[in-house]
């Protein structure tokens, strides 16, 4: 095992810079995922961890090694790949033992080697059975076993879930989330969906347009983002953003629509009437009873029961509003509902420059 250490890491493709000096520590052992919508430059930063794209500046320190210019075999990592990359020619066995006769590993080592990984993930049934005879998912825990057997420093994923389907996915999380806390291996793993950053990670990175906007714990982002783009990104459904002036005094607020009076506990340090947007998430509205004076008026557009919760839409004027109950609701399209935020839950973002007040 080994950290991870990014240090100021540019990347331009002739005259189009893609990273924006990036830096990352990633302690021993840690479990870090980089995300970020598509073209944000996650994927990018890992294949420069893994040496498969050229630094323009920076380092990259991978243990006590400076690693910019070692090929991708010395580095001591192991990249599980979005699209398996698993020869089909050859058996689950021959596939995840490759690597080592390529290194002429004595055949006593491969077996022992490949054993363990198969008891790890699963796979003793099928090591002699060919890729084409397997499942997605077990297609990928060979991709995941191939990796192992390396028992490489770090561990390099590239989104490797987005090509199963949901229920896979969810199984596949807890798989991987397992197996690190099993071998405590460092790990860097990307992905753009962010349910599976915040179940997954020691710690997540927030990225867009090649800068990291964010980095902290999964409850740290959540309950505290630094930004609108990490507000908005993190969670999900995503965080209500609306758009009010501050009002602040003795009961401080944001001010919506021209009459709805949203609570907060305390007013950030900026002047009254400043623009800004009021974050809550949905889960921290609650359903205010009719003839009481808190709250605000909304009219629900689309209400999705999901059995244990129900989701409703609304609108708070021309804003969009969502709100996540524990609850099973009788609602129709077009009805009144008057909803009320839980203040101490309550965020607020500069409107100007989208930081966190």
């Amino acid at each position: 095992m080994a950290s991870v250490e990014i240090n100021d890491i540019r990347k331009s493709y002739g005259d189009h810079p893609v990273i924006h000096g990036v830096n990352i520590d990633i302690r021993d052992g840690e479990f870090v995922t980089l995300v970020g919508p598509s073209g944000c430059g996650k994927s990018t930063l890992l294949r420069m961890i893994a040496g498969l794209e050229p630094i323009t500046s920076g380092d990259i320190r991978i243990g006590d090694r400076v690693v910019n210019e070692l090929p991708p075999k010395d580095r001591d990592i192991a990249m599980v790949f979005q699209t398996y990359a698993l020869y089909p020619h050859k058996t689950v066995r021959q596939n995840m033992g490759f690597a080592l006769q390529l290194r002429k590993a004595p055949q006593s080592e491969i077996d022992a080697r490949v054993m363990r990984a198969a008891e790890i993930l699963d796979l003793k049934p099928y090591l002699d059975r060919y890729p084409r005879q397997l499942s997605g998912g077990q297609r990928q825990r060979v991709a995941m076993g191939r990796a192992i057997v390396r028992d490489p420093a770090v561990f390099l994923f590239d989104e490797p879930l987005s090509n199963l389907d949901a229920k896979l996915r969810v199984q596949m999380r807890a798989e991987i989330k397992e197996l690190h806390q099993r071998l405590k291996t460092t790990t860097v793993y990307v992905t753009h969906d962010q349910v599976e950053a915040m179940t997954m990670a020691d710690r997540i990175v927030v990225m867009n347009a090649g800068v990291v906007e964010q980095s902290g714990t999964p409850l740290e982002l959540y309950d505290r983002p630094a930004n609108l783009f990490v507000a908005a990104f993190i969670g999900s459904p995503s965080m209500n953003l609306i758009k009010g002036t501050l009002r602040t005094g003795k009961k401080p607020a944001v001010v919506a629509d021209g009459e709805a009076e949203l609570p907060l506990i305390t007013a950030p340090d900026a002047a009254d009437g400043t623009p800004v947007l009021y974050g809550i998430r949905p889960e921290h509205l609650d359903i205010a009873k009719s003839g009481t004076k808190a709250g605000f008026k909304t009219t629900v557009t689309v209400v999705e029961p999901m059995g244990s919760e129900t989701q409703v839409f609304a609108k708070l004027g021309e804003q969009k509003i969502v709100g996540v109950f524990r609850k099973r609701l009788a609602l129709d399209p077009g009805d009144e509902l008057l909803l009320m935020p839980e203040a101490s839950q309550a965020h607020v973002f500069d409107a100007a420059t989208g930081k966190r007040l």
